[in-house]
């Protein structure tokens, strides 16, 4: 660079340094300007711009001294400040913003990826009330209450004016899962507006268990009118429902194993109860609540609640009374019963003994095929004969031919009655047992007991054990395989060879039987491994009664029994009303069939 280029560059730079200088605005021009862009910002808050802008303009409204001076001046802005309360079994966290619980951690309990359960978290949880005081409608969620507390309890205050305010008094006892919650109402009678007042709870619910699809699918606000059995909102889909159809006893945001449940003193009037799937990462789902209280008009007026944030075992649910155990999910009559009535307890009697649980769900699998082992055994016994009669069936088939199925039916019932063999006599036991296989399919999954113990490879009884993941997702299975579910399979397969050999199953009833356990490899393989576990116990407990069955059954004896009575002469008697319409019903096939042939 010569000496006239950098004589040039250096007479611009001093210019460039004299022109800010002389030309910078003055402090006047500069918050003329700050008043501008805060104008522009707030126009563009009010014509649906982002919610962060929103709130800053918020922020930036709630300084006006106008305001300030006005209803509720000292506790419309202000610092958010935390307090913590904590007892054995709960670590909650209250905000002075909305004066309300802002996060709940349960303890002793964990994640399935090993972290704290927290229920709730941040500022998507609201519980506050809307007020319309003197024309005008404050939402105390947006508040700023001045907080105090104790060792146990925590106090917020929001002051209206003079003597008149709003008071939240929260109280955590030692060792509970309960929250008691007290709400007074000083000196506002004077300016609250109508006899009601409209309380608002929402809460977005953290993921908690392995499957967050699963969890979806058992978690759904719950709620209970006076006098009925408690209720809930679709566990599939978005809902909303008015709760209209009486007194609201209490409302509940239960997830698969732990809920959130309120209950006022006094029932609420009436609301609304609305449920929203989230497909954001680390979240179950949106729930939200507005209920109504009624309002005196009275000087002071007060409202009780008791929270409970804690598990969905079912014995503790049933302390808390109010029947709130009855959101956890035992099934559709009459199954519910049986879990209730006879399973639960044994569960719970075993449980004592301080076993393991996959020891627990054998004992209590060996109890219940022992109960049923009569009629095990009966049907048996009622297969055993249908198989012996086998080749007399065959005789009749061939003389009679396929061509005529109403009359060879009527062959076939005319041998049973002959012989003294009732053709449903192995169907009927099993279908007996049917109620208590099926009330497992509820029992295994809904059981907080299970949750997180691990038996053999299984990690946690209470959820899938993926031995073999794909890395990917295969229709009809998903992106892993749970090899307690592969066992269960091939053990109902090899089940149900064995039953076609007991019974002399033939044609397409030999096959279809073998098409449902591959059905139900795809639907249980994303189910608890205890329930699987389960199924798999019960098909080889039943290789063992029949094992034992088949060793104390002498076929030749059997055979003897059914031609003895088959040659004794027919008696002639009564016809039950099953056999009767039976009769008339083959009497008007076959003569249908005959006006067929004309």
């Amino acid at each position: 660079m010569d000496r006239n280029t950098f004589t040039g560059l250096f007479l611009i730079l001093i210019i460039l340094a004299g022109s800010f200088y002389f030309f910078k605005p003055s402090e006047a021009e500069i918050q003329q300007e700050q008043a501008r862009i805060a104008a522009d910002s707030a126009r563009k808050a009010s014509a649906g711009q982002p919610k962060a802008v929103a709130q800053a303009t918020t922020a930036t409204n709630t300084i006006d001294s106008a305001a300030l001076a006005g209803p509720f001046g000292g506790s419309i802005s202000g610092t958010e400040q935390q307090t913590v309360l904590e007892n054995e079994k709960l670590k909650l966290t209250f905000t002075n913003k909305g004066g309300k619980i802002r996060s709940v951690q349960v303890k002793g309990q964990k994640t399935y990826s090993g972290k704290p359960v927290v229920l709730f978290d941040g500022d998507d949880n609201k519980f506050g009330f809307k007020l319309n005081l003197a024309g005008k409608v404050f939402n105390t969620n947006d508040l700023y209450f001045t907080a105090s507390s104790t060792s146990n309890s925590v106090s917020m205050r929001a002051n209206y004016s003079g003597n008149q305010y709003l008071e939240y008094n929260y109280t955590l006892k030692p060792n509970s899962n309960n929250v008691e919650l007290s709400v007074n109402l000083n000196g506002l009678n004077q300016v609250v507006q109508g006899n009601a007042l409209l309380l608002n709870w929402e809460a977005t619910l953290l993921e908690q268990e392995k499957s967050s699809k699963k969890e979806q699918e058992h978690s759904a606000p719950y709620f209970k009118y006076v006098e009925e059995n408690p209720d809930h909102l679709s566990v599939a889909k978005d809902d909303k429902l008015e709760l209209n159809e009486g007194k609201i006893e209490w409302v509940s945001f239960k997830q698969h194993f732990f809920s959130a449940v309120l209950l006022p003193s006094a029932p609420f009037e009436k609301g609304d109860l609305e449920v929203k799937l989230s497909t954001d990462s680390g979240k179950v789902k949106w729930y939200g609540a507005n209920l109504q209280l009624p309002f005196n008009q009275l000087a002071s007026q007060s409202y009780g609640f008791t929270f409970y944030f804690g598990t969905n075992k079912f014995s503790v649910l049933k302390e808390q009374g109010h029947e709130i155990e009855k959101q956890v999910d035992m099934g559709y009559w009459p199954l519910k019963y049986i879990n209730r009535f006879v399973v639960l307890p044994v569960f719970n009697f075993l449980e004592g003994f301080g076993w393991n649980y996959g020891l627990i769900i054998l004992v209590l699998t060996i109890l219940l095929k022992v109960a049923m082992s009569p009629l095990t055994y009966k049907s048996y016994i009622s297969m055993a004969k249908m198989r012996i009669l086998k080749p007399e069936m065959d005789v009749i088939k061939a003389k009679v031919g396929e061509d005529n199925p109403t009359l060879l039916q009527q062959e076939y019932l005319k041998l049973y009655k002959q012989v003294g063999v009732n053709p449903l006599g192995g169907c009927l036991p099993m279908l007996l047992q049917l109620p208590f296989v099926m009330a497992f399919f509820f029992f295994f999954p809904n059981l907080f007991e299970l949750r997180g113990e691990s038996f053999l490879w299984m990690k946690d009884l209470s959820t899938y054990d993926d031995f073999i993941k794909f890395g990917f997702n295969i229709p009809f299975i998903g992106d892993h395989l749970s090899l307690m579910c592969l066992l269960m399979t091939i053990s109902t397969l090899i089940y149900t060879y064995f039953n076609n050999q007991i019974s002399g199953a033939t044609g397409q009833m030999k096959y279809i039987g073998y098409i449902m356990p591959l059905v139900f490899l795809g639907v249980l393989n994303s189910y608890p491994s205890g329930l699987n576990y389960y199924y798999f116990l019960a098909n080889m407990l039943t290789f063992l009664q029949q094992f034992i069955i088949k060793s104390m059954v002498d076929d030749e004896k059997i055979h003897r029994t059914l031609q003895e009575n088959k040659a004794k002469p027919a008696e002639k008697k009564k016809k039950s009303k099953f056999q009767a319409r039976l009769d008339e019903y083959m009497r008007q096939q076959q003569q249908a069939q005959a006006q067929k042939k004309k």
